[in-house]
Order: structure tokens, then C-alpha cells, then sequence
């Protein structure tokens, strides 16, 4: 048995599947029309059965009516061919340097190869979708992107030069709502240019959640490696408003690399998104799961 055979659910009756799909009803009403934004990257990206399940999950809520946008990275894509090139990445502060050479192939992976693998699969799956990317018709306009990092023992802060990385100026969503209003699915690489034409990486779940905001969107679903938000039993916490968010982060409850993401979730449901919610992408369906269940598939994160 392969791997796709392991993602399959077993026999079940023509009842069971009539109350499946009568119990998603209210779920695709609620979505009908709206605008969801999905960021689909991590190792669900690298797995040819997970990568099926999302471009057929893609497809079967742009046919219910639901307005799908994806939004995708390809950071282990990236670091393989520059390998394979011999192109040698330097790190700044423990992140990557992307340099005029690694900048081109940053752009040939995620704008050629990548996204064209996601809108084939998701043609194959009967859907239709459209490949673009950042600088398409200016959806986005791009700044280099400034981190500043304090040193612990001097207290000094300096700024770390990241190279062609960049960070959203301003986004244009009109070349998205063109192609969803066409009945297509806009599958977007996180690339964008500057005012004056210089290229900039932007890290795929900043891309989204600025598009998101701009769109004022129903749902951002960040696609990642972990489950969600967990509680210090471990459990996972299905659902938290933004007080209760910045409370957990208060009392460390919320810690390491998890403080960043769900600071950036709060701003993109302040900016106007009625939701983000962190999911698993290795668990199969979980883009269905998440809207088109009462059960959900990680942690909603909504206004008070």
C-alpha cells in the first residue's frame, strides 16, 4: 500500500456520506462567496499524496462557491537547488542572506517551478487555476526589509542587512479579484519589486497575511508544521480571541517561535480579516476539515 492509500478513508455507507455532506451544508453557506486565503507551505509541500489532497480540497471549495486564494513558499525547494548549484547561503543573526545570485533563483523556483506544480495539480484535480506572482500588475509593492537586533551584552542594536528580502509596501489586489472573478484560482509566489524595480523575496506567511488584510478576507488558514497553539498540558486550543492571545503570550503560555506568528495573526484580525487560524498541513484535508466541519483542524484566532 502507498502512501496515497494511507490518506484514504475506508469503505463507508451511502448513509454515512449523505450525513457527511448534509452536515457541511451550513459551513458552505457561511463561505459562500467569501474570500479565504490559504498559505500552503512546509512539509505538506514536499509530499506528493499531501499535495493531491490540498489541490483537491482547492478545488472542491471554489465549486461550493467558496473564493480560494493560495498563497505558497518553497523555503526547502529553494535551499536544495542552490545546493545543487553550489551557490553558498550566508546567514546574518541565524537568518538567510539572499544575495543578487540566490535572489534569481529564488524567483525561478517559487515563480516558475513551484507554482506552476500547485495550479497543474490543481488543474488535474478539475479545478482551474491561474499562476502569478508578486509582481504581477503590482499586487505588490516591496521594500527591503530592516531587522534590527540588540547585542545581550553590549545593549547595542545594529541593523542586519538580509540582502534582496523584503517586506510589503502597499498591495494591489485587483489582479486577484480579476482572476477569482473569472471562476479561476489565483495561485500566488511571494515575490514582489520595488518602486524602482528591485526584486525582494517576502517570507510566504507575511505575503498572505498582507493580502489577506488587503481583501479584507473571511479566513487567512496558515498552512505550517505544528498543530496550533497549545496549552501547557500540551493540548490544543481550538479557538482564542486577541485578548485572550496576548494573555497566553503574557504568562508564556504562548513562547519562542510561536510569540511571532501569533502576533502576526492578531494584526491581520485587527486589520480587518475576520480570522486567522494556524493548521497542521500534514494532516490530510485539513483545509476541508478546518472550514467545512464543526471540529475545525487547529487554533482560530478572531476578534473580541
Amino acid at each position: 500500500m502507498d502512501r496515497a492509500d494511507d490518506l484514504r478513508i475506508g469503505p463507508i455507507s451511502p448513509h454515512t456520506h449523505a450525513v457527511i455532506l448534509s452536515e457541511a451544508l451550513p459551513f458552505m453557506q457561511r463561505y459562500d462567496r467569501q474570500v479565504v486565503v490559504v498559505k500552503y507551505g512546509g512539509h505538506a509541500m514536499g509530499d506528493p499524496a499531501l499535495a493531491e489532497c490540498f489541490a483537491k480540497d482547492i478545488t472542491l471549495l471554489e465549486q461550493a462557491g467558496v473564493r480560494p486564494i493560495v498563497v505558497h513558499g518553497g523555503g526547502p525547494q529553494i535551499a536544495r537547488l542552490l545546493d545543487r548549484l553550489q551557490i553558498k547561503s550566508e546567514f546574518a543573526d541565524g537568518l538567510r542572506v539572499t544575495d543578487a545570485a540566490t535572489v534569481e533563483i529564488v524567483e525561478m523556483v517559487l515563480a516558475g517551478s513551484i507554482n506552476k506544480q500547485i495550479v497543474a495539480a490543481i488543474n488535474q484535480a478539475g479545478g482551474r487555476a491561474c499562476g502569478i506572482s508578486g509582481k504581477d500588475a503590482n499586487l505588490l509593492i516591496a521594500r527591503k526589509l530592516e531587522r534590527r537586533v540588540r547585542d545581550p551584552l553590549s545593549n547595542i542594536e545594529r541593523v542586519v542587512d538580509l540582502g534582496f528580502v523584503g517586506e510589503p509596501e502597499s498591495v494591489n489586489p485587483r489582479i486577484v479579484e480579476v482572476i477569482a472573478g473569472g471562476d479561476l484560482i489565483p495561485v500566488i509566489a511571494p515575490i514582489g519589486a520595488s518602486r524602482d524595480g528591485v526584486t525582494y523575496n517576502i517570507n510566504a506567511d507575511t505575503f498572505a497575511s498582507a493580502l489577506a488584510s488587503a481583501m479584507k478576507a473571511m479566513r487567512l488558514l496558515l498552512l505550517t508544521d505544528v498543530a496550533g497553539v497549545l496549552d501547557k498540558s500540551g493540548t490544543l486550543i481550538q479557538k482564542l480571541t486577541v485578548s485572550e492571545a496576548r494573555a497566553l503570550i503574557a504568562d508564556g503560555t504562548i513562547s519562542g517561535g510561536m510569540i511571532p506568528k501569533v502576533e502576526g495573526c492578531i494584526n491581520v484580525v485587527e486589520s480587518g480579516v475576520a480570522g486567522v487560524v494556524i493548521i497542521n498541513g500534514k494532516v490530510p484535508h485539513a483545509v476541508l476539515i478546518e472550514l467545512l466541519t464543526k471540529h475545525g483542524a487547529g487554533t482560530l484566532i478572531e476578534r473580541d
